[in-house]
């Protein structure tokens, strides 16, 4: 695998409020904090862009609204940014993908010269694999670093109900299976990027 020097690593919502589980329900993936933490150090180290995405929801109770305290991110991010050498945005958005946020994310991407991006996050199945999908057909060499998100129980139609791991899997197998994204792990991306 090769990481471009200016390949962008995109952190999408990783924010306080998820960690509110009685909202979300169980998750998955305990370790996905410390793959997400790997990937930033190793990104600010080597001076590449970093793009931290922030979902303002805009649903009256959501733990992601504005003005509550689970909409800020996690400390670990929060004490990282403006750390680094390389470029580095903020996008804020109410939607799935992170290319419909402010500022726009595709013109401050194509501005880098950047045509791969490496995507992290919470959710998996929510806003990483929306922002993957939309980020593939806009031609992005996408990298999915699969260990590097996480995401919670869900009850679908007709009382189908999917684990966090498989809504997970299944998620990882469209992406790849369909050709939106590569789906990585987090040790092979910072191999790679060291």
């Amino acid at each position: 695998m090769e990481i471009a020097q200016n390949a962008a690593l995109i952190v999408v919502d990783v924010q306080k409020g998820f960690e509110e589980l009685d909202y979300f329900g169980p998750r998955n993936n305990p370790g996905a904090d410390d793959s997400i933490l790997s990937l930033i150090d190793v990104w600010q180290a080597t001076g590449r862009p970093i793009v931290f995405v922030r979902n303002d929801s805009d649903w009256p109770d959501s733990p992601l609204r504005p003005e509550y305290a689970g909409n800020d991110f996690k400390e670990y991010v929060e004490q990282r940014r403006g750390k680094g050498a390389g470029p580095e945005l903020l996008v804020t958005k109410s939607v799935n993908s992170s290319f419909l946020g402010t500022p726009d994310l595709d013109a401050w991407l194509k501005a880098q010269g950047t045509s791969q991006v490496v995507l992290v996050g919470i959710q998996t199945n929510g806003c990483v694999e929306t922002t993957a999908r939309h980020g593939g057909n806009l031609g992005y060499d996408v990298l999915f670093a699969y260990d590097a998100t996480y995401t919670f129980d869900v009850e679908g139609p007709f009382g189908w109900r999917r684990t966090a791991d498989e809504v997970a899997q299944a998620s990882a197998v469209s992406l790849q299976g369909i050709g939106f994204a590569r789906v990585v792990t987090t040790k092979e991306v910072v191999d790679a990027a060291q």
